[in-house]
């Protein structure tokens, strides 16, 4: 990829998303800059992956091409208004943070400003996330092919309207956490019938990792999956009847809804 990457913020979703772009050579380390408030956070990611580090957030800006925004929605304002004089000449602002509108940073950057608003998820850490990117016409397909190519280093990604960016959050941005809880429950009920936690925990962990490869791998739907699980009067189905007398899909319905309510909420409040 010609151009340099900037990154203000080296935490956990910036570092997975360096070290990815670095040792998959989508990136030379000497074409990536990094700032962070956490100079030993921003040191240890230089020693692991060679790039370039700077003290200020706006060397990052006027040394980048691409600008990947990867600090928490509360101090995106301020750090987007000690940068903005040096955003121009086609830049390209890539946001992680959830709930902010492209509305939001051209109000501070100006209606002409290249923004890409991405929701990746905590997957992305292991090279598993599922990162959904959107922008308006001021970015060419060509740019944002450019900056989905680094987001594919870090798992999944599709283009989304930018309308339906609050309401997917419930579906990868915030499932993860549904995820583990369900996890967690099934692996609850293994200790209590014996078997020890940590082996508990391996195989409900891996049981959801190889049923969600069948459905992206064979292409079936869910439900037809689950038929072939449930045997005439046997074991799975009376675990699947009892999903349902608890109200399993209504209760993971009503968490998802109440998420992308919060996700709207949010966004409008950055909008005052």
């Amino acid at each position: 990829m010609n151009g340099k990457i900037g990154f203000i913020g080296a935490g956990n979703m910036g570092s997975a998303m360096i070290k990815a772009v670095v040792s998959k050579k989508v990136v030379n380390p000497s074409d990536v800059l990094a700032a962070d408030a956490d100079g030993d956070k921003l040191r240890k990611i230089a020693a692991e992956t060679g790039i370039q580090t700077e003290q200020r957030n706006i060397e990052v800006v006027r040394k980048s091409d691409i600008i990947i925004l990867a600090v928490k929605p509360n101090v995106v304002g301020s750090v987007l208004e000690e940068c903005k004089s040096d955003f121009g000449g086609g830049k390209i602002l890539v946001s992680f943070a959830v709930g902010i509108p492209i509305r939001f940073y051209k109000k501070i950057l100006g209606d002409s400003a290249k923004i890409i608003r991405t929701m990746p998820n905590t997957p992305v850490l292991v090279g598993e996330g599922m990162t959904l990117l959107s922008c308006d016409s001021c970015v060419s397909a060509e740019e944002l092919a450019a900056v989905r190519r680094l987001f594919d280093c870090v798992g999944k990604t599709e283009i989304l309207d930018e309308r339906l960016m609050n309401e997917v959050t419930a579906l990868t941005g915030s499932s993860p956490a549904y995820v583990f809880m369900f996890i967690e429950a099934m692996a609850d009920a293994a200790v209590m019938s014996g078997i020890p936690r940590n082996l508990a925990y391996k195989l409900a962990a891996q049981s959801v990792l190889g049923s969600a490869k069948m459905v992206l791998e064979t292409g079936r739907h869910p439900g037809e999956l689950k038929d072939q699980v449930c045997s005439p009067a046997g074991t799975t189905i009376e675990a699947v009847a009892a999903l349902e007398k608890n109200g399993f899909r209504y209760a993971v319905i009503e968490a998802m809804n109440k998420c992308a309510k919060r996700a709207v909420e949010i966004s409008k409040l950055m909008e005052d």
